[in-house]
């Protein structure tokens, strides 16, 4: 397939997701605020800090006020990373790859736009937040559904895939540093109700609160850690998406599991094999922002790994004088032959 074809499905997947965790990430702070002391869950830049955007943030506003931040993170085009500025390169990306995803995945792709551009003026949020935020979310849940449900499971599935767990992976280790490192700043709060309701809030905004308790019952910080790593079965734990993505990876390749063909498998086996053997009380004991800081920048290293092995143009050896139709941007296996890309490239596409 070609290579600027499989960059586009593969952000156009990056971009939805992170979109469908933003609006979890509001949702979930919008709920704090109903159930927590004002003194206690008026503080909205956490989630700004979340996305990574603190520094455009404080260009663009004066205050992390709950209007301020909710407009920045939802509808705010000068932020690359709003729900609305990710479907609209999701958008972009897939009208060129048009005749290679399901007809229903742009319809669906589409709809989801347009329920973020008829509130452009957040009117909705206004009136009744939770359900433009739950919706949002569905919609993300939509689309995911329909692409495993219509589309071939071939390669370009597989890079559909891929980019769905690598964004999913940063995102649930970008909100668990979040409640550990920043939200909760005070010693004297550990163990009390209200450390008990955020680590409750953490697990919903990942989906995780009824498989959590499922599997462990009380909460507890520890065991919060582990479920959203190192649990091999939830679909949104850390250790989970990525041996998807290496799964993807491979098929991709069609390389063996137990052994790399590129970068980006060498990268993306190591952290997982990291995350296989490691125990929640030791990454706690070791500093746990600290270790989620660099598991979030080994995440982005495997982004870049995939990158530079698919859709970073190369050379044909002897082939400098073939026509452009038969040696440019052709994915073979996972080499990239000879050309420059036609494909578009978004500012911001890692969260930076």
């Amino acid at each position: 397939m070609l290579s600027r074809a499989a960059e586009a499905i593969y952000w156009m997947s990056r971009y939805i997701e992170r979109a469908e965790n933003v609006a979890r990430i509001i949702e979930v702070n919008l709920n704090l605020v109903l159930d927590l002391p004002a003194s206690s869950a008026g503080d909205w830049r956490p989630l700004v800090t979340t996305s990574g955007d603190h520094a455009r943030f404080d260009e663009l506003y004066d205050a992390a006020t709950a209007d301020n931040v909710i407009r920045f993170l939802t509808f705010d085009r000068r932020n690359p990373n709003s729900i609305l500025s990710c479907l609209a390169a999701a958008r972009d990306n897939a009208r060129g790859v048009r005749e290679v995803i399901a007809r229903e995945m742009w319809e669906q792709l589409n709809t989801f736009c347009l329920l973020v551009r008829q509130d452009s003026r957040g009117e909705s949020v206004r009136e009744s937040p939770h359900e433009f935020f739950s919706a949002v979310r569905m919609a993300g849940h939509l689309f995911a559904g329909i692409t495993d449900a219509c589309m071939s499971q071939g390669e370009e599935w597989h890079f559909c895939r891929l980019g769905r767990f690598i964004e999913r992976a940063d995102k649930t280790t970008r909100i668990l540093d979040v409640k550990y490192f920043i939200l909760l700043p005070s010693v004297a709060d550990v163990g009390t109700t209200i450390d008990d309701m955020q680590w409750a809030a953490l697990l919903r905004s990942v989906s995780a609160f009824q498989m959590y308790r499922q599997r462990h019952g009380r909460i507890t910080p520890e065991r919060v850690v582990e479920f959203l790593l190192l649990d091999r079965l939830f679909p949104r734990a850390v250790l989970h998406c990525l041996a998807q993505a290496e799964q993807s990876l491979h098929a991709i390749s069609g390389s063996s599991l137990e052994t790399f063909s590129n970068p980006a498998e060498q990268r993306i086996g190591q952290l997982r094999s990291n995350l296989t053997f490691a125990r929640a009380a030791d990454l706690i004991a070791g500093g746990l922002h600290e270790y989620l800081d660099d598991l979030e920048r080994r995440l982005n290293l495997v982004g870049d790994a995939v990158s530079e092995t698919f859709f970073a143009p190369r050379p044909v050896s002897g082939a400098a004088d073939a026509p452009r139709s038969q040696t440019s941007d052709v994915l073979s296996g996972y080499q990239v032959a000879g050309g420059t890309r036609g494909d578009r490239r978004y500012a911001g596409h890692l969260g930076q």
